[in-house]
């Protein structure tokens, strides 16, 4: 993802997989974990177009070093830079400096120019989803002792349902609720929810069959047993009005199946739609002097900032 804070550009960004720069303004790009990073090119658009005179072009890596013979570099004669299985580590300040020549048409005097571009490069990954699930049953009283038997087969029915997924429902709860309608007097509903997600025991062997990173395909995998639990719900619908001569004792209220994203990043990484607002939706890494330990979403800041790195779990 390139992107520009003059987005003005961004068709041929898209085009030409290139990033390009801009003197006047830093140019931030995210490149997804383990990938190869679009070329970042030392001149603007406009500078592209035209024509350049002994062009040169002096590429500093976040370590103030030069990036010439790197072996994680790609660089072209042409001024052009990326960086390839791009890794936190690698995140921070990409700086060129291009010098070329401007030539008098009529003195033929030759001057020296001198213009430096500024890319800061992030590293992100693709948030993990959970899904919340929230389900609503009636039953005949909160104190019915089936209650509990029922929500006990209810969790084993829909774990064996998402098990060959390597996915699992954690943090499975429900209460009795009792509730007053206008058509049907007072009624007594269990409200149950539970999460849905991709981390049953034995998901990394899993992973390790995926080359790279897993998001994608965690991601696949807990979609999957999001619908096949829609499905499992919408059958009850129609299993009540077609298979039963009487209604169960406790039984599905139509349509009162719910689900909501939840997303996480791994740790040393966050999202923040402030800092990194196009590219709200990605887990991007952790800036120095910031540290995600957990799950979560958010990059904490430490409260001694000794931490110079990106991507820190710790401070």
């Amino acid at each position: 993802r390139a992107v520009p804070k003059e987005e003005q550009y961004s068709v041929d960004l898209i085009e030409e997989n290139s990033v390009y720069g801009d003197t006047k303004h830093e140019v931030n790009v995210y490149v997804k974990v383990f990938t190869n990073s679009p070329f970042l090119v030392c001149m603007d658009l406009v500078r592209s177009r035209e024509e350049v005179i002994d062009p040169r072009y002096f590429w500093i890596g976040p370590d103030g070093r030069n990036l010439e013979g790197r072996t994680y570099v790609n660089l072209t004669k042409t001024g052009k830079l990326m960086v390839m299985g791009f890794k936190e580590s690698m995140s921070g300040a990409y700086t060129c400096t291009l010098s070329h020549k401007i030539i008098e048409t009529t003195t033929q005097e030759e001057r020296e120019m001198f213009e430096t571009h500024k890319f800061m490069v992030y590293a992100y990954r693709e948030a993990d989803h959970a899904y919340q699930v929230f389900v609503r049953f009636a039953t005949t009283e909160c104190e019915l002792a089936a209650n509990d038997h029922f929500f006990e087969e209810l969790k084993k029915i829909l774990n064996t349902i998402v098990s060959d997924l390597t996915c699992h429902i954690i943090e499975p709860s429900y209460k009795c609720h009792s509730i007053k309608t206008p058509t049907q007097g007072l009624l007594q509903e269990l409200f149950v929810s539970f999460q849905v997600t991709p981390f049953a025991p034995g998901w990394e062997e899993v992973c390790h069959q995926v080359p790279y990173d897993c998001e994608d395909a965690t991601n696949m995998r807990v979609q999957k047993a999001r619908d096949r639990i829609g499905e499992f719900f919408s059958k009850q619908t129609y299993a009540l009005k077609h298979e039963f001569q009487t209604v169960p004792a406790i039984h599905y209220v139509d349509n009162s199946f719910s689900v909501t994203r939840i997303d996480s990043c791994r740790p040393g990484f966050g999202k923040n739609d402030i800092t990194h607002k196009n590219c709200a939706s990605c887990c991007v890494v952790c800036d120095p002097g910031t540290y995600s330990p957990n799950n979560e979403v958010t990059c904490q800041i430490c409260t001694w900032p000794q931490v110079r790195k990106y991507g820190a779990r710790s401070c």
